[in-house]
């Protein structure tokens, strides 16, 4: 089934119930991206590896969360990006941050000014997009700190890329560990204590002591 049938369908079936639901139907954060109801250039679905990822997603949710735990200032909840298909959980300085510049492809300007309005140090985890093209957990400051992507790590697998501006951690890396919760979450700390750091964020403030 392609992607404009599927749409088809599911909006078939909310008006059967009573429900007309009126969305944006193209894609956001995605280059050449088509919109729902003309795409039948995607076709594919693999049950097995939507399980798969699903399984994954699952476990990285539950982390995540009690990363987010360990901080009382601002944080969001953990969420999924529908447009770059990645989950995430960011925490907030509390002090506002300069326009960001660039373009987010079908992301009106105003969206990421709004999301970039205040100090950030998020983390995520793509599966398999985000520029990286592997499976991957990611952690960015915005304003990125001077020195930031030259702060040593403890984990060996870590690395930043100029090009996102991101700190990489490969996923195979996390799976492949003896005791994955504790090595991801070295991870997500010691690159927040990286940001925060340079950042000069009021930590005593902001973290659970």
């Amino acid at each position: 089934m392609s992607v404009a049938d599927f749409y088809a369908e599911v909006m078939a079936r909310l008006g059967k119930v009573g429900i007309q639901a009126h969305i944006w139907t193209m894609p956001s954060e995605i280059e050449n991206a088509i919109p729902f109801e003309l795409d039948r250039d995607h076709a594919q679905y693999d049950a097995a590896m939507v399980e798969r990822f699903w399984q994954a997603l699952v476990q990285v949710d539950r982390l995540f969360k009690l990363f987010r735990a360990r901080f009382i200032g601002k944080v969001s909840p953990v969420h999924f990006f529908w447009g770059s298909f990645d989950l995430a959980v960011t925490r907030f300085s509390g002090r506002t941050a300069p326009a960001p510049g660039g373009v987010t492809p079908n992301v009106a300007p105003w969206v990421m000014a709004e999301a970039y309005s205040h100090e950030v140090c998020s983390c995520g985890f793509w599966p398999g997009n985000g520029g990286y093209g592997r499976a991957a957990f990611n952690v960015y400051a915005y304003p990125e700190p001077a020195g930031f992507g030259d702060t040593p790590l403890r984990t060996p697998e870590a690395l930043y890329d100029k090009g996102l501006g991101q700190v990489i951690l490969p996923y195979d890396a996390v799976r492949q560990s003896p005791n994955p919760d504790e090595f991801l979450l070295g991870f997500l700390q010691e690159t927040y204590e990286a940001a925060a750091n340079l950042g000069k964020w009021d930590r005593q403030t902001l973290e659970r002591q």
